[in-house]
């Protein structure tokens, strides 16, 4: 609440916030986002240039084009897809420097820029924000961990038998999730749910947000190291979200490579399999996308890195997008669920009294906050990573192979709590301990 203002708090979020994944390295302005030198060069190291900084790879975008269109659920509250340069400054902080509220630029569209009035650069991150807290609740956390993750064990229940080992490893990854899902159907996403009652949505606008992330979805997407990579952020300081996300992807990496080692001796035993190939082409099918998601797998290790991404999506990534919530939705100022003004089409024309006629009212932000607190909680009786209370395997190996497992997620913990001591702000979300095995809240 004391920095919410502050742009490094502001570019912080995009690291280590709620939605860690939209941010991405920027090699080139995009045409529709006209930034040009002059606007940014106070904000920039002296004596070096834009396109400098772009080739050096300082220079980072943030871009909401997947709401461009969606239409406002009525005339008292509004919507925009904004587009947000950020940059690397001298204290390794990554902090906006430019941001476009609309796909479209021109005079309706003027670029809003550090330097402008406090009230102007304000709200244009204010309406970034807004833009931001949609796509996380709806792409980013319901479509990408809950939905994906009820796929996946939708497959399971249909194509493996309970005796399978895939069966039995994935069992406890998939523990309440399709009734979990249930409940956010009913309760939050339908045509009078709670995204309907406190964002600028109907449940047709959730269904159109959600049909165009689907569209960009790619099973590459949900390798970890691989949208890492794609996204250009390997070397972004203090990106907590990307340092321990490695570390937990190799350690379910491992532990799913000798389990899959000791139920299959060959690349030629994965591909007599039928179970487990029909397996991949009912998720396929499922993802109503199967040019970008395998229909087939070939060797141990397609088959070892495919059930990484089964168990990574349903643990890892669910907890680094959900348990954040109350923390950064819990003041909100930081990310309004929704504005109740038109987003401003000149500069010098808002004030205070403006800023706060456009955020959300009292009803809004208290449905907002409860639900937030709500999705941030622990279940009690909680079973985190590496806890397999059921013990559905009786093979020894595969006994050990879960006790270095548990093993390795001790040690990443420790490794966490000691980074974390030196910070002023703790990343948690992605530490061991507090990462449930499954998608169940």
């Amino acid at each position: 609440m004391q920095d919410w203002s502050k742009d490094y708090m502001f570019g912080y979020q995009f690291l280590n916030g709620c939605n860690p994944v939209m941010i991405r390295k920027c090699m080139a302005i995009p045409v529709k986002f006209p930034v040009t030198h002059e606007m940014v060069e106070g904000f920039l190291k002296k004596g070096v240039t834009l396109q400098e900084e772009l080739m050096a790879g300082n220079i980072f975008i943030v871009d909401y084009e997947i709401l461009n269109g969606v239409p406002a659920s009525s005339d008292q509250v509004f919507l925009t897809a904004p587009i947000c340069l950020l940059y690397k400054n001298r204290f390794d902080q990554i902090v906006p420097i430019a941001i476009q509220l609309s796909q479209n630029p021109g005079g309706k569209s003027p670029i809003f820029l550090p330097s402008d009035n406090e009230y102007d650069w304000m709200l244009a991150k204010m309406w970034v924000k807004s833009a931001d807290f949609i796509v996380h609740q709806l792409v980013t956390h319901l479509l990408k961990t809950h939905l994906i993750s009820e796929v996946f064990e939708m497959a399971m229940h249909r194509q493996l038998p309970a005796v399978h080992p895939v069966y039995k490893l994935l069992k406890p990854h998939v523990r309440f999730t399709i009734a979990i899902n249930a409940v956010a159907r009913e309760k939050l996403i339908s045509d009078d749910g709670i995204i309907s009652k406190i964002s600028s949505l109907t449940g047709d606008g959730i269904a159109e947000v959600i049909k165009s992330g689907m569209e960009t979805l790619t099973y590459k997407s949900l390798c970890f190291p691989e949208d890492i990579e794609a996204r250009g952020m390997k070397d972004a300081p203090k990106y907590y979200y990307r340092d321990d996300g490695m570390k937990i992807w190799d350690a379910i990496h491992n532990f799913v490579s000798a389990v899959v080692k000791i139920y299959y001796e060959s690349d030629e035993t994965v591909q007599r399999d039928m179970e487990i190939q029909r397996f991949v082409q009912d998720v396929s099918f499922g993802m109503n996308n199967s040019d970008k998601f395998p229909e087939s797998l070939k060797t141990r290790e397609e088959l070892v890195k495919y059930l990484t991404v089964v168990i990574f999506t349903a643990s890892a990534q669910h907890a680094a997008v959900n348990f954040g919530q109350f923390d950064w939705y819990g003041w909100i100022p930081n990310s309004p669920t929704t504005m109740r003004k038109p987003h401003p089409e000149q500069k010098a024309r808002v004030d205070m009294d403006y800023i706060m006629e456009s955020l959300p009212d009292l009803g809004r932000s208290s449905l907002a906050i409860g639900t937030a607190w709500t999705l941030s909680q622990f279940q009690n009786n909680e079973l985190y990573l590496g806890m397999y209370p059921e013990m559905c395997f009786i093979e020894q190996p595969v006994k050990e192979a879960i006790k270095t497992f548990c093993k390795e997620l001790d040690e990443v913990t420790n490794i966490i709590k000691r980074r974390n001591e030196g910070l002023a702000f703790d990343y948690c979300y992605l530490s061991p301990d507090k990462i449930p095995n499954s998608v169940a809240i």
